[in-house]
């Protein structure tokens, strides 16, 4: 990466879908520190690769190969996948061994699950960087917020999303959608267990991206786990415009022979809390409708960790210039 932080710099896209696409339109129109060097695809014929034409963007037809063919290759730091899991693992295999750091937008998972508004700052020096699913991106936030505060025992996210939003990508990677969000549930919101299910709702007119969040939590201050979820959706707020609470969190005390005791075998008998909340994500419409929101959160959240990745470059190259300065002077 350039180490002046007047200049931008170049990133690629693979995948010249409805992901990719966006995300391209977002680097061009919302980036002050990174420029589109290419987007990739695989069809000739695709409406990305026709718009990254016209938009002055280079268009590759041939995939990663063509992209490493690329003469300016070597002027591009960042790669974004948007692919699918199983492509990635191919695109990911051809870039190791190269300069570029990957932020990869599928279920794949070959790098750390990286949610910005949770743990971005633990990341930013991974060569491959994985977005987890748009469901994650969504609600893992809210569910590290409860983590804060309580225990979570139980954390179940559902996600609903417009049919119309779901490309071939979305659709052919729901198993992975489910098990990469699941374990990110975890490993990145502090749940024991997680669970996570996805709707592609088909009603007309296509309805905004919803996402709940059920979680099981020791009993504690109500105004707390609030007070940390209203702060967290205001976090992830500041790079997706879009995201919100669409009503105030929901408690409601269990028993010990209630049903939900069922979520948590082998916990001892105890107060718990079911914590409900209900978020909807507006898309800002860049590329498709604002009714996908689902796309929107996950290129929004990519491109802030292009951003923050190439920021913390800059920091560590300024700071490396000062102490060679300093040791000559």
């Amino acid at each position: 990466m350039a180490s002046s932080p007047t200049t931008r710099n170049k990133v690629a896209v693979i995948g010249s879908g409805n992901i990719g696409t966006d995300l391209m339109i977002k680097v061009l129109r919302l980036s002050t520190t990174l420029e589109m060097g290419a987007l990739v695809g695989i069809d000739p014929e695709s409406d990305g690769l026709a718009r990254a034409t016209r938009m002055g963007v280079t268009a590759v037809s041939t995939g990663v190969e063509g992209l490493l063919a690329l003469p300016d290759f070597d002027d591009i730091a960042i790669v974004f996948d948007a692919t699918s899991a199983g492509a990635h693992l191919h695109n990911d295999a051809a870039l190791a061994g190269t300069h570029v750091s990957v932020i990869d937008l599928t279920p794949a998972a070959i790098g750390p699950y990286v949610v910005p508004a949770v743990n971005l700052d633990a990341h930013l020096g991974t060569r491959n960087v994985n977005m987890v699913t748009c469901g994650g991106q969504a609600t893992i936030p809210v569910v590290a917020a409860i983590s804060q505060v309580t225990q979570v025992h139980y954390a179940e996210i559902v996600a609903s999303i417009a049919s119309k939003s779901a490309g071939p990508g979305t659709r052919a990677n729901i198993d992975e959608f489910t098990e990469t969000t699941s374990r990110a549930i975890e490993v990145v919101g502090g749940a024991t267990r997680g669970k996570a299910i996805i709707v592609l709702n088909p009603a007309e007119p296509p309805l905004l991206m919803r996402d709940t969040v059920l979680a099981i939590v020791d009993a504690v201050d109500r105004a707390a786990i609030e007070a940390s979820v209203e702060a967290m959706v205001a976090k992830v707020a500041a790079y997706v415009p879009g995201y919100r609470l669409k009503q105030k969190v929901q408690f409601r005390a269990i028993g010990p022979d209630a049903p939900e005791r069922t979520l948590t075998p082998g916990l001892p008998p105890a107060e718990r809390l079911v914590v409900s909340v209900f978020l909807e994500v507006e898309g800002a419409a860049h590329y498709l409708p604002a009714y996908a929101g689902n796309l929107d959160i996950m290129t929004s959240a990519a491109l802030q960790v292009a951003e923050r990745m190439v920021a913390t470059h800059h920091t560590h190259a300024e700071a490396l210039a000062d102490t060679e300065m300093a040791a000559t002077s």
